[in-house]
């Protein structure tokens, strides 16, 4: 857990420093594209270092050390990307980092209700498969029992 939380930091810082020497030539956004992905990444690593717990000991949660480094870390992402956010408003104008994050968070919440969609749609799937599988089964009893009756039909009349 200590490791993702330092890649995620190093990741974030690594994403800030190519942004501070980048914007100054930065002709559109898209020539920082690349890095803010990265910052976004970084910190969406801290927090889910942060957040994760499973496998890891009573002692390792709840010492003060863990702790420290994580609330750290997580301030310390949280600071950069509002350092960031100033330079591309300076940059390219005002509230172009709260688009930026806005359209972020909209194709975020369009891709799980696509993914939230396609599970819908495949649960759909398997239980109409579940249902033809039945209606295949119950004619197939039907058509053996009809052909059975015909056949002991024929042999008592014979």
């Amino acid at each position: 857990m200590i490791a993702e939380t330092l890649a995620g930091i190093a990741l974030v810082k690594s994403a800030v420093d190519g942004i501070k020497s980048a914007i100054g030539t930065a002709n559109d956004i898209g020539d920082i594209a690349g890095q803010i992905d990265a910052l976004f990444a970084g910190q969406k690593q801290v927090n889910e270092a942060r957040n994760k717990k499973s496998g890891v000991g009573i002692g390792d949660q709840f010492g003060v050390e863990s702790v420290a480094r994580e609330v750290l870390d997580a301030k310390i992402a949280a600071e950069r990307l509002q350092e960031v956010a100033s330079m591309v408003d300076m940059r390219f104008g005002p509230g172009t980092w709260r688009g930026i994050v806005d359209e972020r968070a909209k194709r975020i919440q369009e891709a799980k209700e696509a993914e939230a969609a396609r599970r819908r749609a495949e649960k759909l799937r398997q239980q109409e498969m579940i249902e033809n599988a039945k209606i295949g089964i119950a004619i197939f009893a039907l058509v053996t029992v009809v052909v059975g009756l015909f056949i002991a039909a024929i042999a008592l009349s014979g």
